[in-house]
């Protein structure tokens, strides 16, 4: 009896661990395959031949241009935000068991886009200043969200409704200042807040590649203990995690990821709050979903640029099309869960 639940169990494992390595194994080369379609498509068609050379370092009349100076910094953008964005955003809602507890509804994202729209239509700084004013504003609105959120116990219903209502407040000050800035301002304020790729330009993407590549592995480690835990304080502590130090960890990481993807590409709306749960609901329970939730975040991001600009004869930002993905979703999950009583 004894020998047939242990192999019941491994066999279970067994599955599991199949599942998840097929899932992301697919993701991946969807992720892949996206990329290729963005070097390919455009005004004008390259051979898979000639996109090859040009990558390799050859001169091709038109080719390089198009594809060096156009395709590829709006594909690397793309990819590296996109990751950004899913990683985090799962992070967030496993961290705080609620599908709501993401970036973009806790108003971190929003956070972080005060601070880049001050910067670009008040200050007229840098791009390297909108940079670090997007990481620190990202890291003071979850420590502002944080304090309160706390009465006499912290509680995740109310965290979530203080965000939201962060959110809007922060919304307001970026409606304002746009609405004190300059008119030859706006175009480019407008342009960043709607979450686009357009405009990517090489020398502004390695602050968010070294970031995606340094704060990943970090989130990776803690994986396992992030899946505990989900399990609650008291469990997660029983079962020997530091919880606070744990926390602190994944929140800076996470934090670091979003605020810089939102300085880069503006804040794209709504793939931090998909990818978790698309990425759950693909690799199912006893595995961590911080990879499968970055690769649907870039599915995400490539494929909604893709559609933006050749499924329509106007072309739309990628924030656009992410946008009216997730409205709906975001709808049902709030009846859902007020339904249920989560509120």
């Amino acid at each position: 009896m004894m020998n047939n639940t242990i192999n019941m169990i491994m066999l279970g494992r067994r599955q599991r661990r199949r599942r998840y390595v097929l899932v992301t194994s697919i993701l991946a080369v969807i992720s892949c395959a996206l990329c290729g379609l963005m070097l390919y498509l455009g005004n004008t068609i390259y051979s898979l031949d000639v996109i090859i050379r040009v990558l390799t370092g050859e001169k091709i009349k038109g080719a390089t241009f198009a594809i060096e100076t156009i395709r590829l910094p709006r594909m690397l953008a793309g990819l590296f935000a996109g990751f950004a964005f899913g990683l985090s955003g799962s992070v967030f809602q496993t961290m705080l068991r609620n599908p709501l507890a993401n970036p973009n509804v806790l108003g971190i994202t929003t956070g972080s886009s005060v601070a880049a729209i001050f910067c670009i239509v008040i200050l007229h700084t840098s791009e390297a200043v909108v940079f670090v004013a997007s990481v620190l504003a990202g890291l003071a609105t979850v420590t502002l969200l944080y304090f309160l959120s706390i009465r006499k116990s912290f509680s995740l219903g109310r965290l979530i409704l203080v965000g939201i209502g962060l959110d809007a407040m922060l919304g307001a000050v970026i409606s304002y200042l746009l609405r004190i800035s300059a008119e030859y301002d706006i175009a480019k304020a407008y342009r960043w807040l709607s979450g686009s790729l357009n405009g990517s330009q090489m020398d502004e993407l390695p602050p968010l590649i070294i970031t995606v590549l340094v704060c990943t592995p970090v989130i990776i480690l803690l994986g396992k203990p992030l899946g505990l835990l989900e399990l609650g304080e008291q469990a997660a502590t029983s079962l020997g995690i530091h919880t606070n130090r744990t926390r602190i960890a994944l929140i800076l990481g996470s934090v670091c990821m979003i605020a810089v993807a939102t300085a880069t590409t503006g804040p794209i709306a709504f793939v931090a709050f998909l990818a978790g749960p698309i990425a759950s609901r693909l690799v199912g329970i006893g595995y961590s979903t911080v990879v499968p939730a970055g690769l649907v975040g870039v599915i995400l991001v490539l494929a909604a640029d893709l559609i933006g600009q050749f499924a329509f004869e106007t072309r739309f930002p990628v924030g656009v099309i992410t946008g009216i993905l997730g409205a709906p979703y975001l709808i049902y999950l709030l009846i859902r869960m007020n339904r249920k009583g989560d509120f």
